[in-house]
């Protein structure tokens, strides 16, 4: 399993490492312990929340409300909690660090 990547119950939790301002919302591997996403949105008035929560939604094809900001409202760095078994968000994850 990733080192981002944490079983919460039947959910999973998911350490991202957020670069605002980009061109394009993407991954981009992993850095220091965490999925590292870069998102075409700005860090005001929680865009780039909005923003990351719902990429990761349609990243992994679940209802909008499957994904939860759970710390990290105002950082770079935040927890995501995902609605998913771990070992679905592995498998995604596996694809997402393959291609980045």
């Amino acid at each position: 399993m990733p080192p981002c990547l944490t079983p919460h119950g039947g959910a999973s939790r998911l350490a991202v490492a957020v670069v605002p301002n980009a061109r394009t919302s993407a991954a981009d591997g992993l850095y220091d312990g965490a999925l590292r996403v870069r998102l075409a949105a700005p860090p005001v008035d929680g865009r780039a929340n909005e923003a990351l929560l719902a990429w990761l939604a349609a990243q992994l094809r679940v209802p909008q409300r499957a994904v939860r900001l759970v710390r990290g409202a105002s950082s770079r760095r935040k927890w995501v909690e995902i609605d998913l078994p771990p070992a679905d968000v592995e498998a995604w994850l596996a694809r997402v660090l393959e291609a980045a």
